[in-house]
C-alpha cells in the first residue's frame, strides 16, 4: 500500500524541450530538433571496457557475470523510480519492491534525499552541440542549498573519489548541457550513492575539474567511430 506522505520538495521545473532516441547501425542516437544525431555520454563512457572488468568477467566466467550485471541494473532501477517519487513528492512503500537486504539499503540511503530541493529538472533529456553529446539527467536541484547536478548511484561496495571518476564526467556533461540549454550555470556535481551493507555515501566535486577528461573520452570515441 501506498505510504502519503506531505508535500516536501519544493518544484521549479524549466522547460528544456525535447530530444528522441533513435537506434542506427552506429548505436543508440539523441536527436536534437533540428535532426542532429549525438551518441549519449554514458555511451563514451562505455565505449573501451576498462581491464580490470574484463579480467574480472573471465576470473568469474561471462556467464556468472552478465546475471551480477543485470541484478545491478533492476537494482539501480528500482532505486531510481524510489528517488524520483520521493522526490515528486509521490513517496510510495519501497518494502514492496525491494527484498530484505535492498530495504536496508535504501533506508540508510533514504535520508540523504532530504539534503535536496528546490528541484529544477528530474529525469531531463538534454543535448550540447558544443560537446556533440546528449544525455538523460537524474536531477538538478539545490544540494545543500546550491543549484547542482545530482545523480543517484548504487553500489556492491563503497566506493572512493577516485572511483567515481566516470560518474563525475557524466555530471559534468549534464551541467555543460543544462547551462546551454537554459542560461543557468551549474558548477556543482554530486553523487549520492546508496551501498550494499555498508553505509551510504555522498561526493561532491566542481563541474570543470572533470571537463578536460570529458573532452578527451568524446574525442577517443568519435575518432573510433569515424575509423570503423
Amino acid at each position: 500500500m501506498a505510504q502519503t506522505t506531505l508535500s516536501k520538495y519544493k518544484h521549479n521545473f524549466v522547460d528544456v524541450g525535447d530530444i528522441r532516441q533513435v537506434n542506427l547501425p552506429e548505436g543508440r542516437r539523441y536527436v536534437t530538433p533540428e535532426g542532429k544525431k549525438y551518441p549519449s555520454v554514458t555511451t563514451i563512457l562505455g565505449h573501451k571496457t576498462p581491464p580490470w572488468i574484463l579480467a574480472w568477467r573471465k576470473r568469474i566466467g561471462e556467464e556468472e557475470a552478465d546475471k551480477i550485471a543485470r541484478r545491478a541494473a533492476v537494482r539501480g532501477t528500482k532505486f531510481h523510480t524510489l528517488t524520483e517519487n520521493v522526490l515528486l513528492n509521490k513517496e510510495t512503500d519501497h518494502k514492496e519492491v525491494l527484498g530484505l537486504l535492498d530495504q536496508k539499503m535504501y533506508e540508510s540511503y533514504r535520508p540523504l534525499l532530504n539534503d535536496v530541493d528546490n528541484i529544477q529538472a528530474i529525469e531531463a533529456k538534454l543535448y550540447s552541440d558544443h560537446l556533440r553529446l546528449a544525455g538523460q539527467v537524474d536531477c538538478i536541484a539545490e544540494y545543500k542549498g546550491k543549484l547542482s547536478v545530482i545523480d543517484f548511484k548504487t553500489s556492491k561496495k563503497k566506493k572512493t573519489l577516485s572511483g567515481c571518476g566516470n560518474y563525475f564526467v557524466q555530471t559534468a556533461a549534464y551541467a555543460i548541457m543544462w547551462e546551454e540549454r537554459t542560461g543557468i550555470p551549474v558548477d556543482q556535481t554530486v553523487i549520492i550513492m546508496a551501498v550494499e551493507e555498508d553505509e551510504p555515501i555522498v561526493h561532491v566535486q566542481k563541474r570543470d575539474d572533470y571537463v578536460p577528461r570529458l573532452l578527451e573520452l568524446r574525442d577517443e570515441y568519435e575518432k573510433d567511430v569515424q575509423t570503423v
